[in-house]
Parts: C-alpha cells; structure tokens; sequence
C-alpha cells in the first residue's frame, strides 16, 4: 500500500486537468472553431501553448507521469495561466520548490554570521545562489588572495570558471587547481539551472546565464544538456605565491532557506598542506570582506 495518500480530485493529473478545462479557447487567442465536446482547451492545445508532446499532458493528466521538471511545470504554469498562489501549488503537487518572485537574497542571516566569525582558523567563504561572492574571511583572503581587489560585478565563482573573452573575472588571486574540474563545472551549471528555477525573475542570474551560454562554449554545452550534479565537495591545489603549493579539501554546505554556498577549505590534520595553511594566514593582514547585491 502506498504511504502517500492523495485526495480525490486534489493530485498532480487532476489538478491540471481541472485548470486545462476551466480556460475557454477565446481567453488565450483561440477560435472555438468546430463545435467541442470538451470543456476548456483540449489536451493538444495545452501541449502546444506548453511546448510539450500531446502524449506528456495525457499521462499527466493520467497520473502516470508524476515528477515533470521544474521546466515543464513552469512552462504548464504559463500556458494555463496561472496566478502566483496556483503556480506555487502546482510546484509542490510535482515535488518541486515552488520558485521566488524575489532577487537572489545576499543577506547571510545573523545565526549563519555568528557561527562564520566563530571560523577563525578556517578559509571560508560565503556565494549567493547564482555564485556571487557575498562574504569571506581572513583566511580565504590570506589562502586564495583578498578578493576586495576585483571588481564586485566579476567576483562570481561561475565566471570565474567559465572565462569569456577578455572577461578578467576572480575571486583568487593567484592559481587554484581543481582535481575534479569536469564534475565541478557540472555541478556548477546544475546550480545555476536550480537557482534559475527557483528565482526566474531574478535580472542578475538572467544576465549571468546569458553572457555565459553566448560567450562560453563548455558552459554552453552543460546548460544545453539539462545536466543535473550534486557535487558538493572536491579538492583543490593553491598555488600560494609565499607557502607554494597547498592541497585542501573543498566542501560546500548550502542555507536551505536562502540558497547560500558556505564554502570551506581545510588541510588534513597534521599534515604540510596544514603547516602551510597556517602560515599564510599568520603572514596575511587581508581583513574579511563583503559585497552586497551589484
């Protein structure tokens, strides 16, 4: 027996079949043509106002297609012309977060502050959703170089790992080696497909995607092909100009309420890469840093 229990006329199919048959043809621009049997629009012409096949609308409709992408569910959203309430809801009935009209928040709330200024050993730093560097501490200054040196518009993580053109993007100073690049740039471009899910109104995470998808040939590719990572660690090698090289672990630990990435480098316990990472921070007067939304 299935532990979800769905109300009658309340589920994923019935629900859009419910809204499909209560939006009659003149209201979106469509003639009544022949005399109809069904009420609202038929299946086809939802399928084509969606951008969908006839057959996905009917196994929706059937409840045999239970998990549609935040892309379909969007795109059923509009073409059923739904209000925000209903768009929200439909999102849920699908397992989905129902996406935020606001900007991508960089606000780092006072609990996550308080345990960040707490972190004092460590090389932390703090993205918004879209990889928009938002805050760091002394020692991701001291590790990677203070970057309060770039631009607040190019200190994104994304731009940084997808170059365009003369694009001077950074948010290090000096050389980082990542040990896993291909999985890390998916994970990087699934982030940006979630985020985009999440906040579609969102001017600054539109005009990222965009300067990357035209500019960018690998991002290109990744966003092109839907990937979907949940990367979320790896290793990297710093090439500090004072210590020289320095191997550390990178693990991202992400605020469900806003989407912030808190990302933290470490070095083993005991090891040179610790010793070196010490030192650079004991050699280093960078001062933690923040930016607010560009």
């Amino acid at each position: 027996m299935d532990d979800m229990v769905t109300l009658e006329g309340a589920g994923l199919g019935a629900t859009i079949r419910a809204w499909r048959e209560r939006l009659s043809p003149s209201t979106v621009g469509l003639s009544s043509g022949r005399p109809r049997r069904a009420v609202g629009l038929r299946r086809e012409e939802l399928a084509e106002r969606a951008g969908v096949s006839v057959d996905y609308v009917v196994r929706l409709e059937q409840g045999r297609a239970t998990a549609p992408s935040a892309q379909v569910v969007a795109s059923l959203a509009r073409a059923l012309g739904l209000s925000a309430a209903e768009r929200d809801h439909l999102h849920r009935l699908a397992g989905l977060v129902a996406p935020d009209d606001t900007p991508i928040p960089d606000r780092i709330p006072p609990g996550v502050h308080r345990v960040l200024n707490r972190l004092g050993d460590v090389a932390v730093a703090v993205f918004a959703a879209d990889w928009q560097l938002i805050w760091w501490n002394h020692g991701w200054a001291a590790l990677v170089g203070d970057p309060s040196t770039s631009p607040p518009e190019l200190r994104n993580f994304a731009r940084e790992r997808f170059p365009v053109g003369s694009d001077q993007a950074r948010i290090a100073s000096w050389p980082v080696h990542v040990h896993n690049s291909e999985e890390s740039d998916r994970a990087i471009v699934s982030d940006l497909r979630r985020a985009s899910g999440r906040h579609p109104h969102d001017t600054r995470l539109a005009e990222l995607i965009r300067v990357l998808t035209e500019g960018s040939p690998t991002f290109a590719r990744l966003w092109a092909s839907g990937t979907v990572a949940a990367h979320r660690e790896d290793r990297k090698t710093i090439e500090h100009p004072g210590v020289g090289l320095v191997e550390v672990d990178c693990d991202v630990l992400t605020d469900g309420d806003s989407d912030l990435k808190i990302v933290v480098l470490t070095a083993a316990p005991g090891s040179v890469d610790e010793a070196r990472l010490k030192l650079a921070m004991a050699s280093s007067e960078a001062p933690d840093g923040r930016v607010g939304r560009s």
